[in-house]
């Protein structure tokens, strides 16, 4: 074969694979098209035996060089391309992405604007015990001019006999503080048929890292006129953690802060491990407030204030912590609530840092 009839060849391979480009492109559309009518005719799913039938008929007019396992292969890979180029398509279309609206969603809370640029806080204990012990925190939260106390009323837990929260008594108690205070108030609920009651007294819902794939609940918080904190689960995915709060969104409430809280990983170190990278992830995927929960990533009062600094310098727009007058005596996650002298210096620290805007 002459160097000529090599060039010819190479040619036509060149040639070919430009072929191949525009069929697969028209194939593509072709397969964008009739997602979309089987939209408008409500059907949601793929038809197998369609797939098989396919394949089949390609097997018939394999005449090779390639293996019928081979040629299999290949056109898996160009079927499995056009359902990843509808499921693309989907998620482009997210209400909550920057793809839907560009510009951030600022939240009002008790005239605090959530994701207006500036850094804000969420202090308080993590179980209301006891209306004096919530009000020593929002006192101790007050002298600094800050107005977001949360406080647990329902509190999931590991063991069934752990203090599971004093349920309306410890929202009725939050109410309280809110009004006495001029605080606003955020606690967790876990029952979706609890949310009608729970706007009654607190000023922000709460859906907890257990909580965060329990769809009917999501739905559920959809359909109030809230604001929601909804952090991630404890070992889900940032597209997992997204498409919860589009559950939300989808339901009409768009009024959702994403709180980072750490993840499950095989660090033991530190109670979970803070994936400081959501937060940068999240702010340019959503256009909603993205907070960080030092306590629950960490687990340690020694790392609240370099977490916290991390979660400030990478761009979050507030960070959560947890404060009990007497952590000794607490019923839950004694271990890794500050007191109020050492609430006190870490404040001072973390607001005198040159990451915080306020």
């Amino acid at each position: 074969m002459s160097n000529n009839e090599l060039r010819q060849l190479q040619k036509r391979v060149n040639d070919v694979n430009l072929e191949l480009l525009k069929l697969i492109n028209e194939r593509g559309k072709l397969i964008q098209d009739i997602e979309q009518a089987k939209g408008s005719q409500g059907i949601h799913h793929n038809d197998p035996a369609r797939v098989r039938k396919m394949l089949d008929t390609i097997h018939e007019h394999n005449h090779g060089p390639f293996e019928k396992s081979t040629i299999e292969h290949i056109f898996k890979e160009i079927f499995k391309a056009g359902l990843e180029l509808n499921k693309n398509d989907h998620r482009k279309a997210l209400l909550v992405s920057r793809k839907c609206k560009a510009e951030n969603t600022i939240i009002n809370i008790r005239g605090k604007q959530i994701g207006d640029n500036k850094q804000h806080f969420i202090f308080g204990p993590c179980a209301v015990e006891s209306y004096e012990q919530v009000a020593a925190v929002a006192s101790a939260m007050k002298e600094k001019g800050l107005k977001l106390l949360r406080g647990g009323a329902y509190k999931p837990r590991t063991s069934p006999y752990d203090f599971q929260g004093l349920g309306i008594e410890g929202l009725k108690i939050l109410k309280r503080i809110a009004d006495e205070y001029d605080m606003a108030v955020i606690s967790e609920i876990v029952n979706a048929a609890d949310l009608n009651m729970a706007v009654n007294y607190i000023d922000v819902i709460q859906i907890g890292s257990r909580n965060m794939q329990n769809f009917e609940l999501l739905k559920a918080a959809g359909g109030i006129h809230k604001p929601i904190l909804l952090k991630r689960g404890l070992a889900a995915t940032i597209e997992e953690f997204i498409n919860a709060a589009e559950y939300i969104m989808s339901q009409g409430n768009d009024q959702i802060i994403l709180c980072e809280r750490g993840i499950r990983t095989y660090e033991t170190a530190t109670r979970n491990t803070l994936d400081i990278s959501a937060v940068p992830l999240l702010k340019q995927e959503t256009h909603l407030p993205v907070f960080v929960d030092v306590t629950h990533s960490t687990g340690r009062k020694d790392l609240l204030l370099p977490a916290a600094k991390a979660a400030m310098a990478i761009g979050a727009d507030g960070v959560m912590a947890e404060v009990h007058p007497d952590p000794a005596v607490a019923l839950s996650d004694s271990a890794q609530q500050m007191d109020l002298k050492q609430f006190d210096h870490f404040f001072n620290e973390l607001v005198n840092s040159n990451f915080v805007r306020i």
